[in-house]
């Protein structure tokens, strides 16, 4: 075989080339004016709407009724620290922190040894004074039979005048005798008793119904009433009465013209942010703090609550007229602007995700500058503001940037 006759023909190939080629950007054209035709018809068919949103939140009707805020703390009204009347070693404590005590309740007690003697010692005497108040009135008697015996015999004139006096004279001795004793038995029981009160001085017990807040000595601490040395106390707990609990809040002097006594109010409490409570301005303290400007105020607790407790941080609402029966709880509420009417009731336009969904809706009362919602959302949803006529059942969205 001839080899040098054989050749590659390369105007066959390169035409071919050029034709794959020009095949493929055709391909490609077609792919990009499809795409563009499709995201043309899509934004046609399909528009992102730009819109506002906000959520539906949460609100309690008082807070349509309030013209004035005040903040302050929890005071209880009647408190103590509660100490010896005299001076010894706690020997005993009852009670902890938190414990409830009841009014006259021995709660410690301290040591009472020298006080026991002193009392039995006490009873002792008075039981001496006693017996000889006795033998006094016994010397008595006789004195006086003896004393009718001698008048008889002076009248019968057996007796001489001088042996009457003698006789007389005893009996007013033996008289005086038994009025010593009488004195001396009183004076004795008055010693016993004191005995008994410092015996009993040596029991430490409340003042009145209350709950213990803090713990101020331990076993084996000296308590006296004063407390002169560092290591001495002279509170072994503090106590407060929880019926006595108020809110001792700050309000301008510029605003006392807006507070009565019986002013209706409503508590809310820092440490317990999902409850209200029902309160009532039970005195406006007639002093002004010059530096502040300000009044106190004492709001009282209608309503007693077991979590409520001293020292904690509160704010009280005042309000124009008392809260109704179902006006105590929260409702929920939403912006009127996010209300349309749609084919004769009323929605709103519920974001989800990057579309909406058309809600219906019922409204109840207005609520200052808000709306009830009674039925279709919960609190938390987010919903369009002011939707537009041409917004739809789950049409896309794009929320604008700080908004919702």
């Amino acid at each position: 075989m001839d080899l040098s006759k054989l050749k590659i023909d390369k105007a066959g190939n390169s035409s071919r080339a050029q034709r794959k080629g020009m095949a493929f950007y055709r391909l490609l054209a077609i792919v990009i004016i499809l795409g563009a035709a499709f995201f043309f018809l899509k934004s046609i068919l399909f528009p992102v709407h730009k819109v506002e949103v906000t959520s539906v939140s949460q609100m309690y009707p008082s807070q349509a009724l309030t013209f004035l805020n005040a903040s302050g703390y929890v005071v209880a009204q009647r408190r103590a620290a509660v100490s010896s009347k005299i001076t010894g070693r706690l020997i005993s404590l009852m009670v902890e922190e938190g414990s409830r005590v009841r009014e006259g309740q021995v709660i410690a007690r301290l040591e009472d040894a020298d006080a026991a003697s002193a009392r039995d010692q006490a009873e002792a005497n008075l039981k001496v004074a006693r017996y000889n108040l006795e033998q006094s009135r016994a010397d008595l008697r006789e004195a006086t039979l003896s004393l009718n015996r001698c008048r008889q015999m002076l009248d019968r004139s057996f007796m001489s005048q001088a042996d009457y006096d003698a006789c007389e004279a005893r009996y007013q001795k033996a008289a005086a005798a038994v009025t010593a004793s009488e004195a001396m038995v009183k004076a004795q029981a008055a010693a016993l008793e004191g005995a008994r009160i410092s015996y009993d001085n040596t029991f430490i017990r409340t003042p009145f119904d209350a709950v213990v807040l803090t713990k101020d000595a331990d076993v084996g601490d000296v308590v006296t009433p004063l407390g002169a040395a560092a290591n001495i106390k002279a509170a072994v707990v503090t106590i407060a009465d929880m019926n006595s609990l108020q809110v001792e809040v700050d309000v301008s002097e510029s605003n006392l013209g807006k507070i009565k006594i019986g002013q209706p109010c409503e508590i809310q409490l820092d440490a317990l942010p999902a409850s209200r409570f029902r309160g009532v301005v039970h005195m406006i303290v007639p002093t002004v703090d010059r530096t502040r400007a300000t009044i106190m105020v004492k709001v009282r607790f209608v309503d007693k609550d077991s979590r409520i407790l001293p020292e904690m941080s509160a704010k009280a609402a005042f309000l124009s007229r008392p809260l109704k029966a179902d006006e105590i709880s929260p409702r929920t509420v939403v912006v009127p602007s996010a209300i349309v009417a749609r084919r004769g009731e009323k929605t709103v336009f519920v974001v989800n995700g990057d579309h909406v969904t058309e809600t219906p809706i019922r409204t109840g009362e207005r609520l200052g500058d808000m709306v009830e919602v009674l039925s279709g959302v919960k609190v938390g949803d987010r919903v369009v503001v002011n939707p537009q006529a041409k917004l739809k059942d789950k049409a896309r969205i794009t929320i604008v940037a700080g908004q919702g």
